[in-house]
């Protein structure tokens, strides 16, 4: 093979991890002067050094490295179950070395618009994409949550470090399950165990099989988002059994759901009592706050924070701490470390406060 025929993406990639020649060479066993000639295409890398380039990088070896010859109209990857519906566009992204397909929403106003290809099921947790022609540039950093605050801090990664961050919409369950399974980097939570009456730990510890670091987000307020003025003068859960209320639920796994699950319960209720608590499932808060501000139900249980902009009616249930949790063995990855950083900005704490119904002071802490 001569040299030659080989594209480098490695001084890009360098670059936007912001180390120099002689700093990425320590940290992979090489002079400078090697490096140098890698990212000039004056000497082609061994499939060791190969390796060693790409996990100090956080990145696959083909995004370091590639073929002009080579092309491939179509793959076959592994099945995130996150995102839109099958068959449907997708995005593709590489965790842990591993291939995976997310399916876009096009519903989504925040997400990423721009797909890698058309995916159909192939088999049992796998993915078969039919690539387009001009596709988006590789994710740099994979995130599974709810908070629409969450888009703050991808404006920030994206505007600030270059960084492409794929924020894949979930609740807080399939975020936790999709971290555990090794198809996101990040996963937020804002769970509450029904035993010991604590946030997200004890969930963690319970799904999550491997070492993981939590780190503070937000605290937000949880509430019954109901019309503008409260018409029906709704004052608690209690209410939420009127024969003929209009009661938009969460998806099964979110965090808003399960909290709405314990209130009931604290009341001598279930949501057998709730029309509408079984038969409903939106997929984010923002979709609750939409449907009770146009009428289609008559109360829901989101954050405040969605309801503000619509001017509607608030009866406060609970305030939550939203944390984000992160595989251990991603703390390494320059994406994940400019996430963190980026999380200690006291900038981006103001503007996520400026949203209000959130309290941002245990931003990026470890916990």
């Amino acid at each position: 093979m001569s040299t030659s025929s080989l594209r480098s993406s490695l001084r890009a990639l360098r670059d936007r991890a912001g180390w120099s020649q002689t700093e990425l060479g320590r940290r992979v066993g090489l002079t400078r002067q090697s490096l140098s000639a890698i990212e000039s295409g004056a000497s082609v890398p061994s499939t060791e050094v190969a390796l060693r380039l790409s996990r100090a990088l956080g990145v696959t070896v083909e995004e370091l490295f590639q073929l002009p010859s080579v092309r491939r109209s179509e793959e076959v990857v592994e099945a995130s179950g996150l995102g839109g519906a099958l068959p449907g566009t997708v995005r593709l992204a590489t965790v842990s070395g591993r291939r995976w397909a997310f399916g876009l929403d096009l519903g989504d106003a925040s997400g990423t618009i721009s797909a890698d290809g058309v995916g159909t099921r192939e088999s049992v947790g796998r993915v078969r994409v039919r690539h387009v022609e001009e596709r988006p540039p590789e994710p740099d950093l994979v995130v599974a949550g709810c908070d629409p605050a969450f888009g703050l801090v991808r404006e920030y990664l994206q505007r600030e470090r270059g960084l492409e961050v794929l924020w894949i919409r979930t609740g807080s369950r399939s975020a936790l399950e999709a971290l555990a399974r090794g198809a996101v980097h990040v996963a937020g939570v804002h769970l509450r165990d029904t035993e010991t009456g604590d946030y997200n730990r004890p969930w963690v510890e319970r799904v999550v099989p491997f070492p993981s670091t939590t780190v503070g987000f937000a605290t937000w307020e949880q509430a019954i988002l109901v019309a503008p003025g409260n018409p029906l003068e709704i004052q608690g859960v209690g209410d939420l059994t009127r024969p003929g209320m209009r009661f938009l639920n969460r998806e099964p796994g979110s965090g808003s759901r399960l909290l709405t699950e314990t209130a009931l319960a604290e009341h001598g209720l279930s949501g057998e009592d709730v029309p509408g608590f079984l038969d409903t499932a939106a997929d984010r808060h923002e979709t609750v706050a939409r449907a009770v501000a146009s009428g289609l139900a008559q109360a829901g249980v989101a954050i405040r924070a969605v309801g503000r902009p619509l001017d509607l009616g608030v009866i406060p249930l609970a305030e939550e701490p939203y944390e984000l949790v992160v595989a251990s063995h991603f703390l390494e990855l320059p994406a994940v470390g400019a996430l963190l950083d980026t999380l200690r900005r006291p900038a981006l704490r103001h503007q996520v406060e400026a949203l209000t119904g959130y309290d941002a002071a245990a931003m990026g802490r470890s916990l």
